[in-house]
């Protein structure tokens, strides 16, 4: 298990998005269509989202990961790819390191297209040490 001090971003921050994000993918599932890309990065993710930009909770999360410093929206997408399975908790670094190489400028859309956003961002706060609940 990984100290959370290894984090650029409070993890209460990642907390508060995991619950908006929770109450903006119970509103109404996110679909892809039938047909499934061999990769996640075949979907039009930013298409998948685009009726949501009115939504009230998309727009305040939005609003806090716009600002968010470059390392810890980096920190963001690290969590998502560990909590997801991608790397393991001791293998930070690597997760850290890939993440800020694939950093998207539309963050926001990008991980908010993931309907298991929040169950990510929950995992991968466990693997570090760290919960949500209080």
């Amino acid at each position: 298990m990984l100290n959370i001090n290894v984090l650029n971003i409070n993890p209460e921050i990642v907390c508060a998005l995991i619950e908006k994000a929770k109450i903006f993918h119970s509103k109404e599932e996110v679909t892809f269509g039938e047909e499934m890309p061999d990769s996640e990065y075949e979907y039009d993710w930013a298409q998948v989202l685009a009726d949501h930009q009115d939504d009230l909770t998309y727009l305040e999360v939005r609003s806090t990961i716009n600002d968010l410093d470059p390392a810890q929206k980096i920190d963001l997408l690290a969590l998502m790819y560990l909590g997801r399975g991608d790397f393991e908790a001791n293998d930070w670094s690597n997760a850290h390191k890939e993440a800020k190489a694939r950093l998207a400028p539309n963050l926001t859309d990008y991980l908010f297209s993931k309907p298991l956003i929040a169950s990510y961002w929950e995992k991968s706060l466990e693997l570090l040490g760290y919960s949500c609940e209080e």
